[in-house]
């Protein structure tokens, strides 16, 4: 049985690591980064199949450095990675037995998926890895089995051969991110059979679900030409894509770009500023059943294999507040326990609440509603000061706040209660949602009719 297939989900120890992390690095890199134009340049621009071959075949991106691109990773605050092993252009960033479409066996002559392996690896990170199962390549991948039943089984046979290799050849793989479903299905793919037959070679792997809708196990949908297959029964976990989505029954992260919206390499993109980029990682640690959500954030490095220094930049600005905020988003449980968009966001781990503020006003007082629970202590994370307060009732008062912002990014609060921070109805039930009544008792306490003293004339 799936997670979202149970009522209530509990996360296995085996997978922990990934609630604990919160955090991951994915990295879009192929010989599309020559074009500077995105890595699905080859089909939306109808490209000459064999001058694209010919180009990549002869990409030899010399300044891949694995090993910078590891430490920069970990200073940043990544604790996992995921790496672009096949896109949907065909090209294997690895030494396949089973292609010589590779960097392996073209110009580089060097094994990229090994060499990234090993470098976040000794970086302590955890490794995981892309496949796409289209190939834009292949006539029989789109005519399918209805068409073309035996140039159908050989590519299926090969989808399925270079997956167990990458799980066979290169140590503990912890993720693996597939993608790129159309117009296949599941039952095309044979996928469910595939990931018994990964389990087997890595049994404490975590897998996506971009596995196809499968008529046994969704019943057949159309995926509306969206191309990713996701399911809503298979795969350990969810991957919403641009958007911040969470999922009560399963793991779940969202996968976003630093740019606009390309994901890898693109000339003349633009870039989204740290603020916005922490915010979607405070986001997705924010929401969730109980368990919250990951940010998967994306990097394109460059042709020649740099990692774009306006990346870097951020990245390591970000790195810099987890350093010192990094209790308020890893191995947090998911937050948001009172109404606080006004203000930012909220996680909790434990007994703590952590107030992440968005937007400062300088004040020196800071009222928080209904929350329930007894409060021990409050500190200011960024500064480590510890704030002076007042609780009535459900009303939490924090003060002593400074004036100007500690953080160009978020300042963090910490609330230390007595158990675990709970909320009353109103903390529970926010605009839109819950019982109207609650609003009609409220609204009855300033009158009912629509003059200003709301008295009846």
């Amino acid at each position: 049985m799936t997670a979202i297939q149970s009522q209530a989900f509990t996360v296995p120890d085996k997978w922990k690591w990934f609630t604990e992390s919160r955090y991951g690095m994915f990295i879009h890199w192929g010989p599309y980064a020559q074009y500077g134009r995105g890595e699905q340049v080859l089909f939306r621009e109808h490209l000459d199949h064999k001058e694209y071959a010919e180009q990549a075949c002869a990409w030899n991106p010399e300044h891949y450095d694995p090993e910078l691109w590891a430490y920069t990773a970990r200073k940043a605050g990544f604790k996992y990675a995921c790496f672009t092993t096949r896109h949907h252009d065909g090209y294997c960033m690895w030494d396949s037995s089973y292609t010589d479409y590779s960097s392996a066996k073209q110009a580089p002559q060097r094994d990229f998926v090994r060499e990234y392996t090993e470098a976040f690896r000794k970086e302590g990170l955890r490794i995981g890895l892309y496949y796409s199962w289209i190939d834009w390549r292949l006539p029989a991948y789109f005519d399918g089995p209805a068409k073309d039943p035996e140039g159908w089984e050989k590519v299926r046979a090969y989808l399925h051969a270079q997956v167990k290799e990458l799980l066979t050849n290169y140590g503990k793989i912890d993720h693996f991110f597939f993608d790129g479903v159309w117009p296949r299905n599941a039952d095309d793919l044979q996928s469910v059979r595939l990931v018994e037959e990964m389990r087997a070679l890595q049994p404490d792997i975590l897998i996506n679900n971009r596995l196809g809708y499968s008529a046994a196990h969704d019943g057949y949908r159309a995926d509306g030409g969206v191309g990713a297959g996701d399911s809503d029964t298979l795969g350990d976990f969810g991957t919403p894509e641009h958007v911040i989505h969470a999922e009560q029954k399963r793991l779940w992260e969202s996968c976003q770009v630093t740019t606009w919206r390309l994901w890898s390499h693109v000339i003349g993109e633009r870039w989204r500023p740290a603020d916005v980029l922490l915010d979607m990682l405070c986001e997705s640690a924010e929401k969730g059943g109980g368990h919250g959500g990951n940010l998967l954030l994306n990097v394109g490095p460059t042709a020649d294999g740099q990692l774009p220094p306006e990346f870097v930049e951020r990245g390591l600005e970000i790195g810099r507040w987890l350093e010192v905020h990094g209790e308020a988003v890893y191995g947090t449980d998911g937050g948001s326990v009172t109404e606080f968009i006004t203000r930012g966001r909220q996680t909790t781990r434990g007994n703590n609440l952590y107030l992440i503020i968005r937007f400062w006003d300088g004040r020196p007082d800071m009222r928080l509603a209904d929350l329930t629970t007894r409060v021990k202590g409050v500190t200011l994370l960024t500064t480590g000061q510890e704030l002076a307060f007042q609780q009535n009732g459900d009303e939490l008062w924090i003060h002593g706040l400074p004036r100007e912002a500690p953080t160009r990014l978020f300042p963090v609060i910490r609330v230390e209660c007595e158990g675990k921070p709970e909320a009353n109805q109103w903390g529970r039930e926010r605009l839109w949602e819950g019982d109207p009544a609650r609003v009609a008792d409220w609204a009855r306490l300033r009158g009912t009719s629509v003059f200003a003293d709301g008295a009846e004339r």
